[in-house]
């Protein structure tokens, strides 16, 4: 058959020329994709021989060879496979020239973002053109696996290609590229280079099912004649760990994939397989950290993991296939099939992509889990490592979230040593407690002589210390565990079991009314620095506390999202004071008593400066507070 010139159209021309100069970040990808079509050619081989076993080929061998040729310039890409016939060659290397390719140009001039674009191009398979990227022509030779004659195909990427049959062809694929002139200033992007294709071969596809091999230069002399030889080289490894059954691979093979892929110096806390088989199939290896980085919690974390497609690596640091929380899991996921762009660096959020992500988190979380049981030491490292990181998924993923409770630990009453199960706190509650107490503070020490904790401290009753920046977020969203609703110590009014023993509902009732007057005289006072005054049952020791409304948010979550940028209004607080105390009675007293009102006055705002100081707080007014208490000392004296 002639030769045969066919013309792109015009549109076609556009979107080859885009493609070339604007879609790929990284033009070093062309080589990826040529080797990702050589070993799908290699497999689509493998299997036709296997289901025909009168198939004429030869599969003795199946590798994948490149050959670079500095002088002329050339880079060849050559396998062994299925290799197309010509009416394949016209249709699927011709595919850019499809009759969509006019609808597509107009949904590209109409997508206003250039990650649009990107999206809109994910559904062209034009990948072989990248190949134009770097060359100046691009030539295939290919032969079908059992035919006789093969097929020329060539292109300068400009306006047209020919078509042509070639006699003497081998089976499979030939890819020859002729490259573009060298750039002496840039000498990284030589392709004609050993150095550079062993570098692209070992980045992008150093697991590819098939060997692939680059003939090099040897010492000359070792072909008995003096002249240099050439021999092949295997560029990739072909370990694909997570692709080999668990009893093949050691777990020093695992540690040193881990510290590859995460430049840790340190063996993992954790090695975590999984295989999805069905209607999507993909496998994933994950790695747990023994140690959180310094940077966990800045904003150019880099988070994610490997992502492969057929063992040919698509991205680092592939940030949709795991939440945020998790973002310390390391590893690599490979799919057997993803929807992705022409450059595969960006996936598409197809529901392929959400149900990888719900699996492997959910995978993630189970395997912690089993540690608490099965290795108590490792899970303790990784809760002390990476806590304050899972415990944002309480707030940011409602589906896990009972599964999040269930893996965490806090510092507790209970033990100041040992941190607790939200499980085991529950199994310890006192007959009549219903509910799980909690109080959020800067330290441990901050919590435990805070006000707050007298009267829980005196009825042997247990409280978590939560003492993460993300626990003011949290404990503002999660209601309840196992039934048991969560509730602050330093929230709302508080009705402890054996409060009507140790103080009858007559004897409250008595006492309120002979605070009262009390009470609405402060209020007054105090104006709009409170929202009420109320006597407590909170406090034993201290006379006076604040306390926030039940759905009012705290003073530190109050600033947290000042912090974050968001305008939340202050908060009024609730003064609550301690009636067994000598100073709220002597309050008291001096007012039924019509002492001096300036004076009691100033006892009031007194009251409620180290009520704000005992929380950690700052009085309103630092310097005026200093004074009046000063002088009462001096008076005192």
């Amino acid at each position: 058959m002639p030769t045969e010139t066919f013309e792109f159209r015009v549109e076609a021309r556009q979107l080859l020329q885009l493609m070339i100069h604007s879609i790929y970040s990284n033009k070093d990808v062309f080589l990826r994709e040529l080797v990702s079509n050589a070993s799908d050619a290699l497999d689509k081989l493998r299997l036709a021989a296997l289901r025909d076993d009168t198939l004429d080929a030869d599969v003795s061998d199946l590798h994948i060879d490149i050959e670079a040729d500095g002088e002329a310039r050339t880079l060849t890409v050559r396998d062994n496979g299925i290799g197309m016939s010509y009416d394949e060659v016209a249709e699927l290397i011709g595919t850019i020239a499809n009759s969509g390719t006019a609808k597509f140009l107009e949904q590209l001039r109409q997508a206003d973002e250039a990650a649009d674009a990107e999206g809109l191009i994910g559904q062209f398979g034009v990948g072989f053109y990248s190949s134009f990227m770097v060359a100046d022509e691009v030539t295939l030779v290919t032969r079908r696996a059992g035919e006789t004659q093969g097929t020329r195909w060539s292109s300068r990427g400009e306006g047209t290609y020919t078509l042509e049959t070639a006699d003497e062809a081998p089976q499979g694929t030939t890819i020859t590229l002729h490259l573009k002139p060298a750039d002496p200033e840039n000498q990284l992007h030589d392709y004609t280079s050993p150095w550079k294709l062993r570098e692209i071969v070992k980045r992008y596809s150093d697991f590819i099912t098939w060997p692939i091999r680059m003939a090099t230069q040897a010492p000359a002399g070792d072909d008995g004649d003096g002249a240099a030889a050439r021999e092949p080289e295997t560029l990739n490894s072909m370990k694909a760990l997570w692709a080999r059954s668990r009893d093949e691979v050691k777990d020093e093979e695992y540690h040193e994939l881990y510290k590859h892929i995460s430049h840790d110096w340190q063996d993992p806390l954790e090695t975590i397989r999984l295989q999805a088989e069905g209607t999507f199939e993909y496998q994933a290896l994950l790695f747990i950290p023994s140690h959180a980085p310094h940077d966990l919690f800045t904003q150019g974390y880099k988070r994610g993991v490997q992502l492969y497609v057929k063992r040919v690596f698509i991205m680092d640091d592939c940030e949709a296939l795991l939440p945020p929380y998790l973002r310390f899991v390391k590893g690599v996921v490979d799919a057997q099939d993803l929807s992705l762009n022409v450059s595969r660096e960006i996936l598409q959020q197809d529901r392929h992509i959400q149900m990888m992500h719900r699996r492997l988190a959910k995978k993630v979380l189970s395997s912690v889990k089993g540690m608490m049981t099965a290795a108590p030491d490792r899970y303790a490292t990784l809760w002390r490592e990476f806590g304050p990181v899972l415990k944002e998924g309480l707030v940011t993923d409602s589906e896990n979230r009972d599964a999040l409770l269930a893996v965490s630990s806090f510092a507790t009453t209970h033990d100041a040593a040992e941190p607790t199960t939200l499980q085991q706190y529950v199994e310890r509650m006192k007959d009549g407690q219903d509910a799980v107490y909690y109080m959020t503070g800067d330290s441990r020490e901050s919590i435990e002589n805070s006000p707050h904790m007298e009267a829980f401290r005196a009825r042997g009753i247990e409280v978590l210390l939560l003492t993460d920046p993300v626990d003011e977020v949290w404990t503002d969203t999660v209601a309840e565990f196992d039934g048991k609703p969560l509730r602050s110590v330093a929230k709302g009014e508080l009705a402890l079991d054996g409060d009507d023993e140790v103080k009858p509902a007559e004897d409250r009732e008595k006492r309120n009314e002979e605070y009262a007057e009390l009470l609405t005289w402060m209020k007054e006072q105090l104006g709009e620095d409170i929202k009420e005054v109320r006597l407590s049952s909170r406090l034993t020791v201290s006379p006076a506390c604040l306390v926030s409304d039940t759905n009012d948010l705290t003073p530190a979550l109050e600033n947290l999202y000042r912090a974050m940028g968001q305008d939340v209004p202050r908060a009024q607080r609730i003064l609550e004071l301690n009636p067994d105390h000598t100073l709220v009675k002597g309050l008291n007293r001096a007012l039924r008593d019509r002492a001096d009102r300036a004076a009691l006055a100033e006892d009031a705002e007194l009251l409620h400066g180290l009520a704000v100081l005992a929380e950690g707080g700052r009085p309103k007014e630092p310097a005026r507070f200093t004074q009046l208490l000063a002088e009462r000392l001096e008076r005192a004296l």
